[in-house]
């Protein structure tokens, strides 16, 4: 047999959340979004829930120790690129994810807060709460809140876009360096995201609204969008707006498609693309 050279390897995207039993979120939904932009996409399961479309049954967290050992396993062998966080569902869990990140010293890293279900189901305790506040902010490069989400952050409900410009502030001096805040539970025909830095770089990013029933895992799908992007070598800002066109073309194709009776997924896959392939660098395999 001949030796055949290894020459590429792909762009490698961690995702570490929970698993959706229904397949629209969570584990499932950033795997789908990874391999439709064309890279690679590993796991580390945080927990084990049962849910479909019409709501989430129940919830069973990972102990600290086997996250901490898969994250290990994908790191140490086939390196990472960037990484999207979602559910973490207690502080044990959220201090092993920060041992993770200084341990390997991961980089590109994208928190999507994951609090609120589409359904309305509370996926978090306020311990964990703290903590992520507390370990994570400082940690990641962004964190992607949606308006439930940033108010339980903040302490309060948030009704239209001067108060998502205060939030997305408080949400920076609790030491995220970069929000992006999404506006979509806002009432109207536009939806309007804030993307605000500590640096002092704001923009919204306004798009007419997609009406649809198939809004679950959205995001998800958008928080991994965007580590995909990082991964494969765009600017935050430019992450962001490749992210904003996925979802919005996944939301669009997957509209008018019926999956279960509640809230449905989109279609991550409207528009998938090769693999993308990067000269093998050894000296960096493992970044």
């Amino acid at each position: 047999m001949t030796d055949i050279k290894m020459t590429h390897q792909y762009p490698r995207v961690l995702t570490i959340a929970g698993s959706d039993s229904g397949g629209g979120a969570g584990i499932q939904a950033d795997l789908k979004t990874m391999s439709a932009l064309g890279c690679f996409g590993m796991s580390a399961i945080t927990a084990l829930t049962a849910q479909n479309t019409t709501g989430v049954r129940t919830i069973h967290a990972v102990p600290p120790e086997m996250l901490t050992d898969q994250i290990d396993a994908v790191v140490e062998d086939i390196g990472v690129d960037a990484v999207k966080i979602g559910m973490l569902h207690g502080p044990d869990i959220v201090q092993a994810m920060a041992n993770a990140i200084d341990k390997h010293q991961l980089r590109r890293v994208v928190l999507d807060p994951v609090m609120v279900a589409t359904s309305g189901a509370v996926l978090i305790d306020n311990p964990a709460i703290q903590a992520l506040v507390q370990l994570l902010f400082p940690r990641v490069d962004i964190i992607t809140p949606n308006l439930d989400e940033a108010g339980l952050l903040v302490g309060r409900t948030l009704h239209n876009e001067h108060d998502m410009q205060q939030a997305a502030q408080q949400l920076l001096d609790m030491g995220a360096p970069a929000v992006l805040l999404k506006g979509g539970h806002l009432q109207g025909d536009t939806v309007s995201d804030l993307f605000i830095t500590r640096t002092g770089h704001t923009q919204w990013l306004r798009a007419p609204r997609i009406h649809s029933h198939n809004t679950h895992g959205t995001g998800c799908t958008l928080s991994s969008a965007m580590a995909s992007h990082l991964a494969l070598g765009h600017s935050l800002p430019e992450a962001i707006a490749q992210a904003h066109r996925y979802i919005r073309q996944a939301l669009q194709s997957g509209a008018s498609v019926r999956t279960g009776h509640g809230s449905g997924p989109l279609n991550h896959l409207s528009a998938p693309v090769p693999m993308h392939l990067r000269p093998l660098n050894i000296s960096n395999e493992s970044l």
